[in-house]
């Protein structure tokens, strides 16, 4: 396998993988308990960060959200016809730009257990998002954010 760690425009980190044989991917289902369900970008402006993704990947703008003062949540597509992400320009108080990755499970408020059980801390949430879909942003016991997306509270 082939990789490298790379920085966008605006410096919010990614990794490029290629693999070293044509063994072909399993095929998952997007909601697949333990996958990435959702892919955002807090970037340091979200309209000029899509242009360059776009450019880069060929991806698509699925719609744009209106969330007021925050400004524009772009949904897009990295290929399908259906979301895979969105992005954002970052809140003022975040020290930069970074990709927010949500794990897939089945029910939040048991893996919102797991997560407590485990040590870590739940940082924002749970709430109820579109699509309907609940989330949860956490920390793990060493300090590291991740969140949880779920189709169920």
């Amino acid at each position: 396998m082939w990789f490298a760690v790379v920085a966008d425009l605006h410096g919010a980190v990614f990794i490029l993988f290629k693999a070293s044989s044509e063994e072909a991917k399993p095929s998952l289902s997007p909601r697949a308990p333990g996958t990435v369900g959702w892919n955002e970008l807090h970037g340091g402006s979200c309209l000029e960060a899509f242009d360059w993704y776009s450019e880069l990947f060929g991806w698509s703008q699925v719609r744009d959200m209106d969330m007021g003062p925050m400004g524009v949540y772009r949904l897009f597509s990295t290929g399908g016809p259906d979301a895979a992400g969105g992005m954002m320009t970052k809140m003022p108080e975040a020290p930069g730009p970074f990709w927010a990755y949500y794990f897939n499970v089945n029910a939040l408020d048991a893996a919102i257990e797991r997560v407590l059980s485990a040590g870590g801390k739940v940082m924002n949430g749970p709430m109820e998002v579109p699509g309907p879909m609940f989330i949860a942003n956490c920390q793990d016991p060493q300090g590291a954010w991740f969140s949880l997306v779920a189709p169920q509270r």
